[in-house]
Formats: C-alpha cells, sequence, structure tokens
C-alpha cells in the first residue's frame, strides 16, 4: 500500500483527505501493526488513483509526443475531463484526427500509449468516427 501511495505522490495524510480514513490507521496498514479488510484495501487504492485531468496536465507533454509518434493530429480532451468535474476512476476521453494512411491500428496503440503513461482508462475517438449527433463533441473539445 505505501507503494502505491508514494507512486501517486501523497502523503499519508494527504491520503487520509481524500479516502475518509484516519492517518494512525493508514500507518497501521503500511507498517503492518493492523491488516486492513479487503474493503478498505478496495477504499484506499480507489482514493489512490489520480483525476484523469490531473493525470493528463502531469503528463501534456509526453501525450503530444505520443500523438506525433503515432501520428495522430490535433489531440483534443473532451467529456469530464474537459469540463473538470471528473474523479478518480473516471476515463479520459480523446479526440483526435487520424490522418489518410493511418488506421485503427494506430489508433488503438495510441490510446494504450497513453493510458500506459497516465495510469488511467483512455477512450480514443476519431473525427471521422463521429456522426452530425455528435457536434458537441467537436465544439467541447480542449486541445492537450
Amino acid at each position: 500500500m505505501r507503494r502505491a501511495r508514494e507512486s501517486a505522490g501523497l502523503t499519508q495524510a494527504e491520503l487520509a483527505e481524500v479516502s475518509g480514513v484516519a492517518r494512525p490507521n493508514i500507518a497501521a496498514y503500511e507498517s503492518g501493526a493492523r491488516m486492513p479488510s479487503r474493503a478498505m484495501v478496495r477504499r484506499l487504492l480507489e482514493a489512490i488513483k489520480p483525476r484523469p485531468s490531473s493525470a493528463l496536465a502531469a503528463h501534456r507533454d509526453e501525450v503530444r509526443r505520443l500523438a506525433r509518434d503515432f501520428g495522430m493530429e490535433n489531440p483534443r480532451v473532451f467529456g469530464s475531463a474537459a469540463r473538470g468535474d471528473d474523479s478518480p476512476g473516471s476515463d479520459l476521453d480523446l479526440l483526435v484526427r487520424v490522418p489518410r494512411g493511418k488506421g485503427l491500428l494506430a489508433l488503438m496503440g495510441f490510446a494504450r500509449a497513453v493510458e500506459d503513461v497516465l495510469g488511467v482508462r483512455v477512450d480514443v475517438v476519431s473525427e471521422r468516427g463521429l456522426g452530425e449527433g455528435h457536434a458537441g463533441i467537436r465544439r467541447d473539445a480542449v486541445p492537450v
């Protein structure tokens, strides 16, 4: 548990605040003095997950580089992360322009690479895949 907390960049006090679990209990779990229940482990691990918007903000340049490497153009974020109302466990929705000559494999490779960097679930949508009923996605999408 300590490794997960530290890799998320959280102190015990910060984890206590976001999880609602008292800091002394977290310290006891990490030291092995107390064994957390499965439900408690799930609760703490869920609290450790980053918000997709925070993960993107921390790795924005890397995501842009990945877009270039996979041939994706004009990467934009839409949905809850773009609105700022995402939460831990939310996915990150990206909209990209896929140039002619690039296809589904490049799109899927880009999505997986971004997931690996951010540590959150990522859905990548091609502009060409959006129908008329999705004009709001194009309108609300903001550059990565």
